[in-house]
């Protein structure tokens, strides 16, 4: 039998405890508050298929085991889901593929190819799903009640917890140091239910919904227009790893002109954020000749980090056709940030 475990030694601790001796001692443990029997029985019937997840979720935290969505079957005329099969997180294996090369981290295995799930299948006739297969018997330990909470599938961020987060954010208080106050004040982060990773992603989430096709479709529309009528119109975006806009620059064929006449001396300035979201909207000014303000380019960024202004720089200079001072620029930048502390 194994000890008694601590969440913070691992995200997703085991125990060696037989499987069934453990949903005996949980169901005791639970028989007070457990109205409904959320074991999984041939031919029970679901409004809607998150119903059915829910359901199965629901028993995979009574039981000790996460579970994630696998394949799906969909009509092809409205795309409604008529099967779809829920599994084991530990279901199958790695990709061999993920395996070869050298790897400066490598990954924890976390599959042993379980084979645990429930199939749930659609009844036409009364338009709701039930479950058509199942097997309950994993090949795995299974989590403790006490990390129940931090399973993948399990894991939340409640309305309360969003509003820390976003106030956080708000505030300019880095990610990593919201964390770890919000787990202080929970009384460990390991009680929060859920991770750094999670609330990384909420944020980022948050971002894009901030950022609506109508308002980007808006943005690159607008571009392709001045580029049809003016093919020195320049633009760029910058993408994050999910292949999703952070930064936008762009230029058109008057200031490349100015730039090619007065780019001598060139301001750079980030000090406007009246967009919604207080994002800067960096602008590359100058002087003409008759002392005028003239506008090299502008860019809208998603914060103001050494990558985003590295993408910026090299950016401008390609739409100005010279990269002769984006060394000495970054150098610079670097410096601003050291002794700004940033």
């Amino acid at each position: 039998m194994a000890s008694s475990l601590d969440c913070s030694d691992t995200l997703f601790p085991a125990t060696e405890q037989n499987a069934d001796n453990y949903t005996d001692e949980t169901n005791k443990n639970n028989d007070q508050n457990m109205v409904i029997d959320y074991t999984p029985k041939l031919g029970i019937e679901f409004g809607s298929e998150q119903e059915a997840y829910d359901f199965y979720n629901e028993y995979g935290r009574n039981y000790g085991f996460s579970i994630r969505k696998d394949w799906s079957n969909k009509r092809k005329v409205d795309g409604v889901v008529t099967s779809r099969k829920f599994a084991c997180c530990k279901e199958g294996f790695r990709d061999e593929l993920e395996r070869d090369g050298p790897k400066t981290y490598e990954r924890a295995e976390t599959r042993t190819g379980c084979q645990a799930h429930v199939t749930i299948r659609l009844d036409k006739e009364k338009g709701k799903y039930y479950i058509h297969s199942l097997e309950l018997n994993h090949n795995h330990a299974l989590h403790v009640p006490q990390c129940a909470h931090m399973m993948p599938s399990q894991r939340r961020i409640s309305k309360a917890q969003a509003l820390e987060i976003d106030l956080a954010d708000d505030s300019g208080i880095k990610l990593k140091d919201s964390y770890e106050f919000m787990g202080r004040q929970a009384g460990g982060k390991y009680v929060l239910g859920y991770t750094k990773q999670d609330q990384k992603n909420y944020l980022h989430n948050k971002r894009q919904r901030a950022l609506k096709y109508g308002e980007a479709g808006s943005i690159l529309r607008y571009f392709l227009k001045q580029k049809r009528e003016n093919s020195s119109f320049y633009y760029a975006i910058q993408l994050d790893v999910e292949e999703q806009i952070t930064n936008i620059f762009w230029a058109d064929a008057q200031m490349i002109i100015d730039y090619t006449l007065f780019g001598d001396v060139v301001s750079f300035d980030t000090t406007y954020r009246t967009n919604k979201e207080y994002r800067p909207l960096a602008m590359f000014v100058g002087f003409n000749h008759h002392r005028e303000v003239v506008i090299f380019g502008a860019a809208l960024l998603y914060d103001e980090t050494i990558e985003s202004f590295r993408w910026l720089f090299e950016t401008f200079f390609e739409a100005m056709s010279g990269r002769s001072q984006i060394q000495s620029l970054l150098i610079k930048i670097q410096q601003w940030q050291k002794l700004s502390h940033w």
